[in-house]
C-alpha cells in the first residue's frame, strides 16, 4: 500500500471515529426521549417506542417548559447582541485608530475571561440582591453580556485587523468620521464576523448554567438548562424520558441557527486566521 492510500485511510478512520464519539451521547439521548424505559440497553429489557415524553413536554403546564426556553431565547439573545455591539465598537478602536497598549489591552480582557465563574458568583449575587434585580431577565442579561463580551471581542478584533486600511483611508477622504468609517464601510464588509460573533455569543449564553441558577428562583426567569435540570425536583425521581425530550427540543434552536448561517461562522472565524 502506497504512502498515499496510508495517510488517506487513517484520516478516514480518525474522521469516522471523531464522528461517532460526537454523535454517539447525541443518538442515545434521542433512543431514549423516544423509549418508555430508559433502561432499554439492559440485559431483558426491550425498547419501546413512544412520543410520551414530548407530549408531557409540551402539554403539562407543571413543566413550565414553554416558560424556560422563552427566558433562554430572550436572555441569550438579547446578551449575544449587547456584547456584539459593545465588542464592535472596542474592536474598532484597538484596531484601526492606532491606541497605544491596544495589544495588552486585549491580553488583558483574555485573561480576566479566563476567571472561573464560581470566582465571582458571590460578588455577583450580592450585587443583584443590592439592585433587587434578582428573578429578573436583567439580573441574567448584564452578567451574561459581560461574560461574553471577550468572545465577541476578540473574533471581531482579529476580524477587523485583516480588513485593508485602504477602506479608511478612502473613507476619511470622503469626509467620513470615525462612527461613519464603522456603521458605513467597515460593518458591511465585516458582515460575517459580525455573524460569527454574534451566534457564537448567543451559543455560549444559551448554555450557560451557573449564573442561572443562582439568580433565579421561579419560571418567571429560569432559564432552559437550569429548568431542565430541576426536573427531577419536580417529581421527586429521575425522569430520564422526559429530560432528554426537553434537552432535544432545546437544542432545536441553537442547531436551526448553526445550519442556516453555517458559512457565516465559518467565514467570520477563517478570515481572522490568515493575513492577506
Amino acid at each position: 500500500m502506497s504512502e498515499d492510500k496510508i495517510h488517506k485511510t487513517l484520516f478516514v478512520a480518525g474522521a469516522t471515529f471523531m464522528v461517532f464519539f460526537c454523535l454517539l451521547p447525541f443518538v442515545f439521548m434521542t433512543a431514549v426521549s423516544f423509549s418508555s424505559s430508559p433502561e432499554f440497553l439492559l440485559p431483558g429489557h426491550k425498547f419501546s417506542f413512544t412520543l410520551g415524553h414530548y407530549r408531557d413536554i409540551l402539554s403539562s403546564a407543571s413543566l413550565h417548559f414553554h416558560s424556560y426556553l422563552l427566558n433562554s431565547m430572550v436572555v441569550s439573545g438579547t446578551s449575544a447582541v449587547l456584547s456584539v455591539i459593545l465588542a464592535t465598537l472596542a474592536a474598532f478602536a484597538l484596531t484601526r485608530l492606532r491606541m497605544p497598549g491596544s495589544g495588552i489591552l486585549l491580553l488583558g480582557v483574555l485573561a480576566v475571561s479566563m476567571f472561573p465563574q464560581i470566582s465571582l458568583a458571590g460578588y455577583i449575587l450580592n450585587l443583584m440582591t443590592r439592585l433587587e434585580l434578582n428573578n429578573t431577565y436583567s439580573a441574567l442579561v448584564l452578567p451574561y453580556t459581560a461574560w461574553i463580551l471577550p468572545l465577541s471581542l476578540w473574533i471581531l478584533a482579529s476580524y477587523f485587523s485583516q480588513l485593508p486600511r485602504d477602506l479608511d483611508r478612502a473613507a476619511v477622504i470622503d469626509g467620513c468620521s470615525n462612527l461613519q468609517i464603522l456603521l458605513k464601510v467597515l460593518i458591511p464588509v465585516a458582515k460575517p464576523g459580525v455573524f460569527a460573533a454574534l451566534l457564537l455569543s448567543f451559543i455560549a449564553a444559551f448554555n450557560e448554567f451557573m449564573f442561572a441558577l443562582l439568580l433565579t428562583s421561579d419560571h418567571s426567569a429560569r432559564t432552559i438548562p437550569v429548568g431542565i435540570a430541576l426536573f427531577q425536583g419536580l417529581h421527586g425521581e429521575t425522569p430520564w424520558g422526559t429530560i432528554m425530550a426537553a434537552s432535544m427540543l432545546s437544542i432545536l434552536p441553537v442547531i436551526g441557527l448553526t445550519l442556516l448561517f453555517q458559512r457565516h461562522i465559518i467565514g467570520g472565524l477563517t478570515k481572522g486566521a490568515v493575513k492577506g
